[in-house]
Formats: structure tokens, C-alpha cells, sequence
């Protein structure tokens, strides 16, 4: 992950984690995305992150994180760190 990474933890069944995936896409920003169907530990480390167990999970550079954010909520932090 390098300074400038966003990690999304999601699954393909969650329209949430589609939603903001598709966001990011839409704003060019570049993102991993860590598929809790195919990751069984990464569900251990999505719960670890957000303390529940709702997607996506949303890991910011500065190692902030949302859990089920709206798009404003996303764009907001996005601007906050100069993303987009």
C-alpha cells in the first residue's frame, strides 16, 4: 500500500461496496479491493478495522476508515487528503 492507496474491503453481493466502487472508478482514484468472498482472513481484518461487521469498509491513506459511507461522505475524505 503506498501513501496515496485506498483499500475497500467488500463483496460482489453488496450493493453498497458496488456503489462505492464504482465511485472511486468514476473519480480516477486509484483503489485495492479486497474481495471478503475470495479472503477469509481479510474478513478478520474488515471486522478488526471497523469493529462491526458491515461493507465496505473504506481504509484512507491516513488510516482513517468509513464503514458503509454515502458518496458525499467519500468525497469529502477524498478532498480532505488532496485525492481528487
Amino acid at each position: 500500500m503506498t501513501a496515496t492507496t485506498i483499500q475497500v474491503y467488500g463483496a460482489d453481493w453488496c450493493r453498497d461496496c458496488r456503489r462505492t466502487k464504482s465511485q472511486l472508478d468514476a473519480l480516477g482514484v486509484d483503489f485495492d479491493y479486497i474481495d471478503l468472498e475470495q479472503d477469509e482472513a481479510a474478513v478478520e481484518e474488515a471486522k478488526r478495522i471497523s469493529g462491526r461487521m458491515n461493507i465496505p469498509v473504506v481504509v484512507f491513506p491516513d488510516g482513517s476508515h468509513q464503514v458503509e459511507p454515502s458518496n458525499a461522505e467519500v468525497e469529502a475524505k477524498l478532498q480532505e487528503l488532496a485525492l481528487v
